[in-house]
C-alpha cells in the first residue's frame, strides 16, 4: 500500500493550481502525438483554417475579437444550408466502426460532432482509427470545420470508454478528500488518455448537488451534497482538462441531485424554489460560467414551481435562454443529453409530437447542440424536419444561425491551436498514454485519502489465523483483493443483476451462511445488497460493512457497528479500504453527504 500523502501540501498545490493559469501555460505541454510527416489542416483544410496569423497567439476561449467574429461570420456565409443545420447535430454510430452511411453525415454535410459511446470504444486503436478516419473527412469538405469527439468519462463510476483506460476513484471519493487538487489531477490524467484517443469533448465535470438519496442515477457521480464545494471541486476539474486541451462540459443544468427517478427512463419532476434552485444547484454553474466553462449540457428535468409547467429544462427557453443566457451570462454551448432518454420521450408524447418535432423544438428552445445516440436516416424524416423548418421558419433560421456561430467559436479557440486534442492522434502509440504507472499510484494514494470510516467500534480488525471469514457482495474484484487481505475467506456472490431489488434465492443464501462464521465483510453497493443485508442481521458474526460507491445506503443501517465509505470500484480502490480494515493506516476522508440516521 502507497503511503497517503498529507494533505496540506496537496491542498497548497491546488490553491496555486486554481489561480488561472496564462493561455500559452494552460494546455498540455508533453509531446504532440500527431505524426510528425502529418500535413497540417491549416494547409489542407478548408474555410475554417483561414484565421490571420495574428490571431493564433494566445488563441483561448472565449474567442472573442473583431477579426474572429468576422472569420465566424464568413465562415456561416460560406456554409449551405444542409452545412449549418448539421453543424448543431451530435450523432453517434453502430458498433466500433461506422458504415457508409453514417460517413455521409461528415462527408456531404459537415456534421457538428460524434458522440463516443461504450459500444463504439471497447478497442482503443480502433476508436482512435475510426476518429482520425473521421476528422480527415470533415477536414476534407468545402470549409473544413472539424469534428466536436465527445464522450462522458468522468472517471469512477461513468466510463464509456472502457478498453484499458483508467478506473478512478471517482468524483465522489474527491468531495471526501475534500482537495481541489484530487479533482484537477484526476481530470488531467483523463484527459491524457482522451487527448491520445483524439477525443476533444468530454461531458464532465458533473456538478449535480447530491441532495436526495433517491437520486441513484447520480449518486457517486457527484462530488457532494455541499454546494460550494461541489462548485470548487468542479471548477478544479475543469481546470485539469483545461490543461490537457480537452473540451469541458458542466451538467446536468439546472441540477439532477434533488431528484427522484433517473431522467434516462423517466421526465423527473422536481418541485424547488428559484430560490432554492439558485442558492443549491445553480451554485457550481454560476462558479463555472464566471471562469469560462466552454459547454454546459442540460437534463431533462421538470420545475413546474420555477417554469410553471412541466416542460423539462432541455426544453424549455425560460432555462435555457433567459436563464442560462440572459441572467447568469453563458457563452459557450449548450447539448443536449440524449434525446432518445425517457425524460425527453415522455414528454414529447404528452405534446403529441412526432421524435422530429421534438428535435426541432429542442432547437427552439436554446440547445446549439443536439446529441441522438441513434443515428438518424440520411433523408429522413428527422432530417427533412430540420431542413424545412431552416428554409420556411424564420425565427427557426435564426436560432440555427446563432447555435452555429457559437459552435464555430468554441471550435476554434480548441481546435485550430498547436495544443490543442490531435485530429489526427497516432493509435502506434495510444497504449504509453493510458494507464500510466505515475496514473495508477495517484489514483491509489487518492483513494486512500478518501476513505471514510463510518463506525468503528471493532475496527481496525487484522487478519488472524484460524479466523473464519466470510465476504459477501457483488463484484469480482472485491473477492479478489479480498482474498489477498483475509486468505482463505469464503466468498458468497450474491447473483442477482437487478440495482433495485434483490433476489430471493440470494436473501435465503445470505440468511443460512451469515452465522457460520467468525467476521463478515459485507459489501454494500445498491438498493440490491441493501435488501440482502437488511433481510436477515447476524447473530454470532462480526459484521463489518464495506461501503462502495456512494455510503448514503448506510443511513438504513443505524444498527451496523463497523462500516467504512470508499467510493471507488476499481482495485486501487479495494486495496486502500481493505487496508483501513487491517489497521495499515487511519483513514481521513470525510462524509461528503448526510446519511440521515433515525
Amino acid at each position: 500500500m502507497h503511503r497517503i500523502p498529507l494533505a496540506i501540501p496537496a491542498l497548497v498545490a491546488a490553491l496555486v493550481l486554481l489561480v488561472s493559469l496564462p493561455a500559452q501555460s494552460r494546455h498540455y505541454t508533453a509531446r504532440n502525438i500527431e505524426p510528425r510527416d502529418q500535413e497540417s489542416p491549416a494547409v489542407t483544410g478548408g474555410r475554417f483554417w483561414d484565421l490571420p496569423p495574428g490571431e493564433l497567439q494566445g488563441l483561448r476561449w472565449p474567442a472573442s475579437s473583431e477579426a474572429i467574429e468576422h472569420h465566424v461570420e464568413h465562415l456561416l456565409a460560406s456554409m449551405s444550408d444542409e452545412e449549418r443545420v448539421a453543424q448543431i447535430l451530435m450523432l453517434t454510430w453502430s458498433g466500433e466502426e461506422p458504415n457508409e452511411e453514417f460517413l455521409r453525415w461528415i462527408t456531404e454535410r459537415n456534421l457538428g460532432g460524434v458522440k463516443i459511446f461504450g459500444w463504439n470504444a471497447e478497442n482503443l486503436v480502433t476508436l482512435t482509427n475510426t476518429l482520425t478516419a473521421m476528422q480527415r473527412k470533415s477536414i476534407a469538405t468545402s470549409n473544413g470545420i472539424p469534428l466536436f469527439t465527445a464522450t462522458d468519462q468522468e472517471g469512477g463510476w461513468v466510463r464509456h470508454i472502457r478498453g484499458e483506460t483508467l478506473i478512478t476513484p471517482g468524483n465522489m471519493a474527491i468531495g471526501a478528500s475534500g482537495l481541489p487538487y484530487d479533482a484537477m489531477m484526476s481530470s488531467r490524467y483523463i484527459g491524457q488518455e482522451l487527448r491520445a484517443l483524439g477525443v476533444n469533448m468530454n461531458f464532465a465535470p458533473t456538478v449535480d448537488v447530491y441532495i436526495n438519496p433517491e437520486a441513484h442515477v447520480i449518486g457517486p457521480r457527484a462530488f457532494s451534497n455541499d454546494a460550494s464545494q461541489t462548485g470548487l471541486l468542479g471548477l478544479a476539474f475543469f481546470r485539469g482538462h483545461e490543461q490537457s486541451g480537452v473540451i469541458a462540459t458542466a451538467k446536468h443544468f439546472p441540477g439532477h441531485g434533488n431528484a427522484t427517478g433517473d431522467s434516462h427512463g423517466v421526465l423527473p419532476v422536481l418541485k424547488d424554489s428559484f430560490e432554492t434552485l439558485w442558492d443549491r444547484d445553480l451554485l457550481p454553474f454560476r462558479m463555472l460560467i464566471r471562469e469560462g466553462i466552454p459547454a454546459i449540457l442540460g437534463g431533462h428535468l421538470s420545475f413546474p414551481e420555477i417554469s410553471g409547467a412541466e416542460t423539462p429544462a432541455s426544453l424549455s427557453r425560460y432555462f435555457n435562454i433567459t436563464l442560462l443566457r440572459e441572467t447568469l451570462g453563458f457563452e459557450g454551448i449548450v447539448i443536449t443529453d440524449d434525446m432518445y432518454m425517457g425524460g425527453a420521450l415522455v414528454y414529447a408524447e404528452r405534446q403529441g409530437w412526432t421524435f422530429a418535432e421534438l428535435i426541432k423544438q429542442a432547437i427552439l428552445a436554446g440547445n446549439d447542440s443536439v446529441m441522438l445516440s441513434r443515428t438518424p436516416a440520411f433523408d429522413g424524416l428527422i432530417w427533412r424536419t430540420l431542413l424545412e423548418a431552416y428554409r420556411e421558419e424564420p425565427e427557426f433560421r435564426r436560432r440555427v444561425d446563432e447555435s452555429v456561430r457559437r459552435t464555430l467559436r468554441v471550435k476554434i479557440a480548441y481546435l485550430i491551436p498547436e495544443w490543442r486534442v490531435p485530429l489526427f492522434p497516432d493509435a502506434s502509440i495510444v497504449q504509453e498514454f493510458v494507464r500510466i504507472p505515475e496514473a495508477r499510484t495517484f489514483f491509489l494514494d487518492q483513494a486512500g485519502r478518501s476513505i471514510t470510516m463510518i463506525r468503528d467500534t471493532d475496527l481496525p480488525h487484522p487478519h488472524q489465523q484460524g479466523e473464519r471469514v466470510l465476504l459477501a457482495g457483488r463484484g469480482a474484484t472485491f473477492f479478489a483483493v479480498g482474498r489477498e487481505f483475509f486468505p482463505g475467506a469464503d466468498e458468497l456472490r450474491f447473483q442477482g443483476s437487478n440495482f433495485y431489488t434483490s433476489l430471493a434465492e440470494d436473501r435465503h443464501r445470505w440468511a443460512a451462511a451469515m452465522d457460520r462464521y467468525d467476521t463478515v465483510i459485507f459489501l454494500l453497493s445498491d438498493p440490491n445488497t441493501l435488501e440482502i443485508l437488511q433481510s436477515a442481521r447476524p447473530q454470532n458474526a462480526k459484521v463489518i460493512v464495506y461501503s462502495v460507491l456512494t455510503p448514503i445506503y448506510l443511513g438504513a443501517l443505524p444498527w451496523v457497528e463497523n462500516a467504512i465509505a470508499v467510493y471507488g470500484w476499481a482495485r486501487e480502490s479495494f486495496e486502500a479500504g481493505f487496508s483501513v480494515i487491517q489497521g495499515h493506516y487511519e483513514p481521513r476522508g470525510s462524509l461528503p453527504l448526510l446519511l440521515n440516521y433515525p
